[in-house]
């Protein structure tokens, strides 16, 4: 009786890739986390997937030996995409070395004793395991072959990492095949490849402005009641675990403006104008390293200011540690983008977040002089300031409905009441 006689029933279960639920379906595979071969346990993350918006784990449904891996790293993935198969042996947990290998680890047939002892010639490193179109890319940039590079991946694949570092390592005239912008003296260069983020961010920005004319009206906005308010009730705040930021502030001043202009909530199709009864505020958050992520406050219609700061606390710092879930990302009916924290004091226009057809720029809080009218005599005086911005598709609203949703905005900002929770 042979060995495989002895070898319990094997079964295999399929990973794939998690569905989106909306928009931002698009992903690929940043890195696998397990090699094939290797044991993994239920749960135990397998893989990240990196989509525009947010990198996501992907964990093992059950435990036994990932056996195939079908999507390598820097593949593009599709929601509900084979990506590997895991090995479960019943009865007992999995043994590596007693399983079949994969179709894409073939087993070597065996061979008589010449075979054995006669070199096997080496295969070019492209057919024993396939590179990344980020990789080709690479390698065709600095006219490598893969075989020159030492691959750190999977089998010995090779990654854009190993192609950089490859690179890096060469003096200049080795470092590939010089093209015109090399020919010119430079200071100095390196190549940082694109990111699944970055990519999405670009593809989406160029789609937004080829496929919608955008308008933008600027206004300017008194924050002294806001700051009054503020400084006021913010430890208050703070021990009930809502840092009460200047975001908290617009947020909610957005609501009122939508309720002036409720076309600002809403998506263009081409027979209707899909306005939308509940307000999901998309809130532009730059972390480091990955771009501009938005994460969404839902239902901010029905929340106060206290609700509004915790929520926004909540998730910016979800954002931060690269922790969000595909649902904090998606749903956002209306996205604002309060540049001015980073320094900028107008953005113009800001790209709108499709498929929404409205964005509002808050810009850089600062002292500015201001003629005001006290008792009919006009003063110079010193107030805080802002510009925002409200940067409209113009096919969904015209410069008057976004005058406006400013004029609301701005008013509602500058008559805060003093209250606790307004």
């Amino acid at each position: 009786m042979s060995a495989a006689a002895d070898i319990p029933a094997r079964a295999r279960i399929e990973v794939r890739a998690p569905s989106a639920e909306t928009e931002g379906s698009r992903s690929q595979v940043l890195r696998w986390l397990k090699s094939v071969g290797e044991r993994v346990a239920h749960d135990e993350p397998l893989l990240e997937l990196e989509t525009d918006k947010v990198t996501v784990e992907v964990a093992a449904p059950a435990a036994g030996v990932l056996r195939e891996v079908l999507k390598r790293e820097q593949e593009e993935v599709t929601p509900g995409e084979l990506l590997a198969r895991i090995e479960i042996i019943e009865g007992r947990a999995a043994d590596p070395s007693s399983a079949e290998p994969s179709p894409a680890q073939p087993r070597e047939p065996a061979r008589d004793a010449s075979q054995r002892t006669a070199p096997r010639p080496a295969e070019p490193r492209e057919a024993a395991a396939p590179l990344s179109p980020a990789v080709r890319r690479l390698l065709s940039e600095h006219g490598l072959s893969a075989s020159a590079v030492t691959g750190s991946g999977p089998d010995g694949r090779v990654t854009v990492d190993d192609v950089l570092r490859h690179v890096e390592r060469q003096p200049p005239e080795r470092a590939g095949v010089p093209t015109a912008l090399e020919q010119t003296p430079l200071a100095g260069r390196r190549l940082v490849p694109h990111s699944a983020v970055r990519r999405r961010i670009a593809e989406h920005m160029v789609r937004s402005l080829q496929s919608a004319p955008h308008v933008t009206s600027v206004f300017e906005a008194d924050l002294g009641g806001v700051l009054a308010h503020r400084a006021r009730h913010r430890e208050d705040f703070a021990a009930r675990g809502a840092p009460l930021t200047l975001t908290a502030y617009f947020a909610l001043a957005c609501v009122a403006a939508i309720r002036a202009v409720p076309e600002a909530n809403a998506r263009w199709t081409d027979d209707a104008l899909e306005i939308y009864e509940q307000v999901h505020l998309g809130i532009g958050t730059a972390v480091e390293g990955q771009g501009l992520i938005v994460p969404v406050v839902r239902d901010a219609q029905g929340r106060g200011l206290l609700e509004l700061a915790r929520e926004l606390q909540r998730l910016v710092g979800l954002a931060r540690a690269g922790r969000l879930a595909p649902a904090d990302v998606q749903g956002g009916t209306f996205t604002l983008s309060n540049h001015g924290v980073s320094g900028s004091l107008l953005a113009a226009p800001i790209v709108i977040h499709q498929p929404q057809v409205a964005i509002l720029g808050i810009g850089r809080l600062e002292k500015r002089a201001v003629v005001v009218d006290e008792e009919g005599e006009e003063r110079i005086v010193a107030r805080p300031r802002c510009y925002v911005t409200l940067t409209i598709d113009h096919r969904a609203m015209d410069g008057n409905r976004a005058n406006r949703f400013l004029t609301v905005l701005t008013r509602t900002l500058a008559e805060w009441p003093q209250d606790p929770d307004a």
